[in-house]
């Protein structure tokens, strides 16, 4: 706990200033009510106790009283309004910063995290921690370091009074604390524990939602409602259990030190009010100290709910830092230099690759030469490793063995922006995200004008169906462009790449999943893209790549045969074979 502690205080320390001054506003606000036993003593002992004789001390005692509430009135009305203000303004506002700092973080970082990351880790668990764990943590900040200081802080401030009335009396309102502090350490130390069950439990249900309204297309396709259902409530009830495994044990701590604070008040009740009957204690003064439990005992209570709220903090806390911390795979080296303007030449050099250390090598010993404005098309049957080699390129992961070079630079030894600042990528599945069809184009180049926008619509083929749209460029496309057709979304990926105008093009089975008139389309879109261009096709139509300068066919992680169409047709092997197949 002091490590995770330790590591999110870095987010904390830039308003560390501002939390001082939040505390002592905060304590002023929790001492003014302090004030109110010391009222009732007075009224008590030195106004009403004084039991006047005549009119001229009743109406002396009661200009003393109107005095005595009048000035009180001040205090409450006047001076306590603005000092509870701004100190519930200022404890929300730093938390909320320090909320924001940790998101924008995070961010930052998961922008960073490798593909491979991702491919391991769903996204609703991702999701659950930037979201929830990371507003779970405000507790941290509001009540460990705020309300925890202010209420220890008002105890003392009343047990320092209380002192000052009759230390024997303060003795024994104080006898409960040391059981107080043992059952507080008893019981919530094992309730951080299941906090952390609870949490990864819940996770789990927010991923296995995110994923399956994601996917519901294919449930209600295969009429899977029912199976779906079941499946559910496995995932909901297995959150149930955690959940009620964290309930009973918090029940039984509250019950235990609940009891405790109830106890204590009896026992100052039982010695105040012996000592009254024998003589020494005014009634004020018993009556003051009746007030100044509720006074001790009441922060010391929200201390205890603090101890739940701040084991669920915690929790979330190590979530959080544990995602903070997930290492990189793919990152700059310390004097990593940028990629110059490049012309376009692509070169696999002797490349090997596995995803997974000590696993199955999914490319073996690759080697070719890809020229500035060559088309080098890769073919062959589906996991032989193609969509494995153009990944390599725009360094979404690093060889094993082997160097993949452009312009002579050894990826490795670039920027990694710098590199895929001058690659354009079309893939097969290509991700609109939920907003309006310019702002999807623009992701091309952010500072284009709607001049440019509209030429590179143009270019792709898409300019007449966007005018045809509800709101032409500024129609919203919904999640992953679900509002538009396969080929509609193609020809507004493919003009966010005629916008961004790379030198160095990959084409990832860009027209393998449409229709003939939309590959059609989207095919004249692509030649007109990839002239004068580097230009890398994976693809699963061989009758659009018979133009390529080199055809790759990619087999089992190896490179089995190089040539144009015409020498791999003469060649009778793989190629020849596949191409048949297809024509059939």
């Amino acid at each position: 706990m002091g490590d995770s502690v330790k590591r999110y205080m870095k987010f904390v320390k830039p308003y560390k200033w501002l939390i001082f001054a939040t505390i002592a506003i905060g304590i002023l606000k929790f001492a003014i009510p302090l004030f109110m036993p010391l009222l009732m003593r007075i009224v008590i002992d030195d106004i009403i106790g004084s039991a006047p004789k005549n009119p001229a001390e009743a109406a002396e005692a009661t200009k003393q009283l109107f005095y005595w509430i009048g000035g009180t009135m001040v205090l409450f009305f006047v001076v306590r309004p603005p000092v509870e203000y701004y100190r519930q303004y200022y404890a929300q506002y730093v938390s909320n910063k320090i909320l924001y700092d940790i998101r924008e973080n995070l961010y930052s970082h998961l922008q960073k995290l490798s593909l491979s990351y991702y491919s391991n880790t769903r996204a609703g668990e991702v999701i659950s921690r930037v979201i929830n764990d990371v507003e779970q943590t405000k507790n941290f900040v509001m009540i460990g370091l705020m309300n925890v200081w202010l209420d220890v802080a008002t105890i003392i401030i009343a047990v320092v009074i209380m002192l000052t009335m009759d230390i024997p009396l303060t003795i024994v309102t104080l006898l409960a604390f040391p059981f107080y502090g043992y059952s507080v350490k008893h019981f919530f130390g094992k309730l951080r524990l299941l906090t952390r069950k609870r949490s990864q439990s819940l996770a789990n249900v927010q991923s296995y939602l995110h994923e399956r309204v994601a996917g519901v297309s294919v449930i209600k396709s295969f009429a899977l409602e029912e199976i779906e259902q079941k499946r559910f409530n496995e995932t909901n009830g297995d959150f149930l259990e955690k959940a009620i495994d964290h309930t009973k044990w918090n029940a039984k701590a509250f019950a235990v030190v609940n009891t405790i604070t109830d106890v204590a008040p009896l026992l100052v009740l039982g010695y105040a009010g012996y000592q009254v009957i024998n003589g020494n204690l005014s009634v004020g003064t018993m009556v003051a100290f009746i007030a100044f439990i509720e006074r001790v005992y009441s922060p010391l209570r929200r201390l205890v709910n603090s101890s739940t709220e701040l084991t669920q903090s915690f929790s979330s806390m190590d979530r959080v830092l544990e995602l903070m911390e997930e290492k990189y795979d793919i990152v700059d080296k310390e004097n990593a230099k940028s990629l110059p303007i490049i012309e376009g030449t692509v070169e696999f050099d002797h490349v090997s690759f596995v995803y997974e250390e000590n696993g199955e090598k999914i490319l073996k010993d690759v080697s070719f030469i890809a020229e500035p404005g060559e088309t080098v098309a890769l073919v062959g049957m589906s996991g032989g490793g193609k969509s494995t080699i153009v990944g390599l390129i725009p360094r979404f992961y690093d060889v094993e063995n082997g160097a993949v070079r452009i312009d002579g630079h050894d990826l490795r030894d670039v920027q990694i922006k710098s590199i895929r600042d001058q690659i354009g990528i079309v893939m097969q599945d290509n991700i609109l995200f939920s907003d309006s069809v310019k702002s999807n184009i623009l992701m091309g180049k952010p500072d284009a004008t709607d001049e440019e926008v509209v030429a590179a619509a143009i270019a792709a083929n898409a300019h007449d169906f966007i005018e045809e749209l509800p709101d032409g460029y500024n129609t919203t496309v919904g999640e992953r462009g679900t509002k538009l057709s396969g080929g509609q979304k193609q020809r507004v990926a493919i003009a966010r790449v005629f916008l961004k105008n790379p030198p160095l093009l990959i084409l990832d089975e860009a027209t393998s999943a449409l229709d003939l008139e939309s590959e059609a389309l989207i095919q004249d879109s692509l030649e007109v893209l990839a002239n004068e261009r580097t230009t890398i096709i994976v693809a699963h139509r061989l009758s659009t790549i018979t133009h390529a300068d080199k055809i790759l066919v990619v087999d089992n992680g190896e490179v089995k045969e190089e040539g144009t169409h015409l020498e791999l047709m003469e060649k009778q092997g793989i190629y020849y074979k596949l191409f048949r197949v297809q024509q059939v």
